[in-house]
């Protein structure tokens, strides 16, 4: 063998210890990079979801400040009525233009059912007010659907039989319980239901759930006639009639569409939201509206063992 030959060798020998030592690299570099792909694919996935969830806390907090704003306004509205009406009759009586002393004493009468008004709707939008800021704790526990609205028929059914109105409820499945303050909830609904009676002359309150298709919670709906309600073509609690007025004997107590409000922002607090829906009509029958209660459900044997 010439060394020409063992020239060739060597380079052969070279070339076949470097292809050993290249080819695993090379498939150890594959190897290596085949999972960045996936890795990425789920930061970006969780990426994309955060920013959903961000955008999603950015919508619900601009509702939140809009809701609290109109909350803001309509109270506001509804503590200058009285309060203007309280100056105007001392107006009156400071400026000597009363007839005789018992006109006096009627506008003094008068004054005064105005100051208790005012009072009273301070009273209940500071009872509010504790609620959501927590000094007065709510007892959110699960409750049988069933048991509440019962209880809501059986202080409303003579209510409705005096006026000629009828009032139906039909009761959910008695399993169904609702995580929720039942003494809160039931005075949401005795407000609505005697709120409608006393705008109502005639007609029924029909009272029924249905389970909500897209949310772990259940509707509780009122359908009830339209003039039952303080405005007639606006959907929104928000865009409550400014010359709503009390519609009972006692000029002291809240107009309905205040109710309406305080009602909507205790649901609020307890994680539940009041609604005003249109119900389709036919020319036979009343216009219809619905009031529609979304209140979460709970299953006391799972989350509430004993």
């Amino acid at each position: 063998m010439n060394w020409s030959n063992w020239g060739y060798l060597g380079v052969g020998l070279l070339l076949g210890m470097g292809g050993r030592w290249l080819f695993p690299r090379a498939a150890n570099s594959s190897v290596n990079r085949s999972p960045a792909k996936p890795t990425e694919q789920q930061n970006t996935q969780q990426l994309l979801q955060e920013l959903q969830q961000t955008q999603l806390a950015y919508e619900m907090a601009l509702q939140t400040s809009q809701f609290q704003a109109g909350f803001l306004a309509r109270t506001t509205h509804e503590l200058r009525s009285p309060l203007n009406g309280l100056i105007g009759l001392h107006q009156l009586i400071l400026s000597d233009l009363c007839e005789d002393p018992a006109e006096e004493r009627e506008f003094i009468g008068q004054a005064h059912e105005r100051a208790l008004k005012l009072l009273h709707l301070l009273d209940e939008i500071l009872n509010v007010a504790k609620i959501e800021h927590g000094n007065n704790r709510l007892d959110i526990q699960p409750k049988s659907l069933v048991e509440i609205l019962q209880e809501v028929y059986n202080l409303t059914y003579m209510l409705a039989v005096d006026r000629n109105l009828k009032l139906q409820v039909l009761s959910p499945d008695a399993e169904i319980y609702v995580l929720t303050d039942p003494r809160w909830l039931k005075q949401v609904l005795l407000n609505l239901v005697d709120t409608a009676i006393a705008q109502m002359k005639e007609g029924s309150i029909d009272i029924s759930t249905s389970l909500a298709p897209t949310s772990n919670d259940i509707y509780i709906w009122l359908d009830l006639p339209t003039h039952a309600l303080p405005m007639s073509e606006s959907m929104d609690l928000l865009q409550l009639t400014q010359s709503s007025a009390p519609t009972d004997k006692n000029p002291a107590a809240l107009s309905p569409s205040m109710k309406l409000l305080l009602n909507q922002k205790l649901l609020a607090v307890m994680g539940g939201k009041l609604e005003i829906l249109p119900l389709p009509n036919s020319p036979e029958t009343e216009a219809q509206t619905r009031l529609q209660l979304s209140i979460p459900l709970a299953i006391p044997e799972a989350e509430f063992p004993q």
